[in-house]
C-alpha cells in the first residue's frame, strides 16, 4: 500500500477526538515506526517521514506505535497524542522509571515454543502486562513440527487464563501461519513478545512478507540468541500492523495489580470463600484455595506464582511511590533554595 489513509495506519476515533480540523490540517498526524537516537521514522498519508524531536522531548518519551502531530516543512514532531493503550515495564534498578515497549496496540501476541521455553510463570507475567495495558492477549505456540505432542502445550496455555485465546503454528508454513490473519486485518496493531529464539521474527517475516534475520534455538536448553535488537512497526500483507520486540530476559511487575487480579480472577473468587478474610492460603483452617488444590481443581504452583507476582508488584510499586515522593521533596528543596537566594540578592 503506497499511499495509505490514516485509517489504514491505525487512526481511530480516540485520536480524532483529540484534534480539531484546523490543527489536523496545519500539523498532519503520523505514526512512529522506528525510534532512533534523536530522531524517529514515521508513516503518514503522504508517505514515510524522518522527524527530529523538539527540545522538550526525548526518544524515551516515544514508543513505536505512537501517533504524533508533525511540522512536515521543518521535519519536526510537534506533539504526542494521548495513547489508546501503552505497554511498559519497570526498568531494573531505576525505581521511578518505566521502559516503553509499544503504544496503541490492540493485541499482544505472546509467543512461546512447544519445548522447554514454555514457562507458565513467564506467560502469566505477559498476561498481566496485557491486562494492565488493556490489550487483548493471544498465545502463539510455535515449533509444533518439532514437538512430540503440541496439543498438550496448547491445552496448558488455554488453562492459564480465559482472557487469552491460543493457537499452535508452524511459523514457516504459510497455511499454518494463516491462523493469525484474524488479528492482523486492516487498522489493527499487534505486538509480538516472548523469549529470544521462539520464532517472533519468523512470524514477522511470514505475515509481513519481508525477510529479517532469524536465529535457531539452542538444543540443550531451548533458549535462543537475540535477533531483533530494536522495536519496529511493519505492515502485514493483510493490512494490519506488527510491532516486533527484542526478546525479554525478564519482565518485572510494578503498578500491575489490576492486571494480576484479572489473570488470577479464579483464585480471587475462591479466596472470597475462605473462612478468614485475611487468609494467607497457607496453614489456616477453612482455606478455599487449599481445599481446591487438595481436590486437584487447581495447581498448587498457580497459587505460588500468584503470591509471588503480588509480592513483587507491591514491593516495586512501593519503591516507585517512595522514590517519586523523594524526588518531589528534593525538587521542592531546590526551588526553595533558589527562591531564598533571589530574596537575599534583592535585600542586599
Amino acid at each position: 500500500m503506497d499511499m495509505p489513509t490514516l485509517l489504514d495506519i491505525g487512526w481511530t476515533e480516540h485520536f480524532s477526538e483529540q484534534v480539531d480540523a484546523e490543527t489536523l490540517q496545519a500539523t498532519p498526524p503520523a505514526r512512529i515506526c522506528d525510534v532512533h537516537r534523536g530522531r524517529v521514522l514515521a508513516k503518514s498519508e503522504t508517505g514515510n517521514m524522518e522527524l527530529d524531536l523538539p527540545s522538550t522531548m526525548g526518544t524515551a518519551d516515544l514508543a513505536v506505535g505512537d501517533w504524533v502531530l508533525t511540522d512536515p516543512a521543518a521535519g519536526l514532531v510537534v506533539s504526542l497524542l494521548e495513547r489508546h493503550t501503552e505497554l511498559k515495564r519497570p526498568i531494573a534498578g531505576l525505581a521511578t522509571k518505566y521502559q516503553l515497549i509499544a503504544a496503541n496496540v490492540d493485541t499482544l501476541m505472546i509467543v512461546s515454543s512447544c519445548n522447554a521455553d514454555f514457562n507458565p510463570a513467564r506467560l502469566e507475567r505477559y498476561l498481566a502486562l496485557a491486562a494492565t495495558s488493556q490489550t487483548t492477549p493471544l498465545f502463539v505456540l510455535t515449533k509444533v513440527d518439532l514437538a512430540p505432542d503440541a496439543q498438550e502445550y496448547l491445552e496448558k496455555a488455554q488453562r492459564l487464563s480465559p482472557l487469552a485465546s491460543a493457537v499452535a503454528i508452524d511459523a514457516q508454513d504459510k497455511t499454518s501461519l494463516d491462523q493469525l490473519q484474524p488479528w492482523v486485518m486492516p487498522g489493527q496493531t499487534v505486538a509480538l513478545v516472548g523469549s529470544s529464539g521462539v520464532g517472533k521474527s519468523t512470524i514477522l517475516n511470514g505475515l509481513a512478507g519481508i525477510q529479517t534475520a532469524t536465529q535457531n534455538i539452542r538444543e540443550d536448553d531451548a533458549k535462543g540468541r537475540h535477533t531483533t535488537t530494536a522495536r519496529s512497526l511493519r505492515q502485514t500483507t493483510s493490512g494490519g500492523w506488527l510491532i516486533d520486540t527484542p526478546g525479554m530476559r525478564s519482565l518485572s511487575m510494578g503498578g500491575s495489580s489490576e492486571g494480576i487480579d484479572l489473570v488470577f480472577a479464579d483464585l480471587i473468587e475462591l479466596a472470597a470463600s475462605c473462612k478468614f478474610s485475611d487468609c494467607a492460603h497457607a496453614e489456616e483452617p477453612g482455606c478455599a484455595i487449599k481445599a481446591a488444590i487438595a481436590a486437584n481443581e487447581i495447581d498448587a504452583g498457580r497459587l505460588q506464582r500468584w503470591q509471588k507476582l503480588l509480592q513483587e508488584d507491591a514491593q516495586n510499586s512501593q519503591s516507585i511511590s517512595a522514590a517519586r515522593a523523594k524526588q518531589k521533596s528534593k525538587s521542592r528543596q531546590i526551588k526553595s533554595t533558589v527562591r531564598n537566594k533571589h530574596k537575599r540578592r534583592k535585600n542586599n
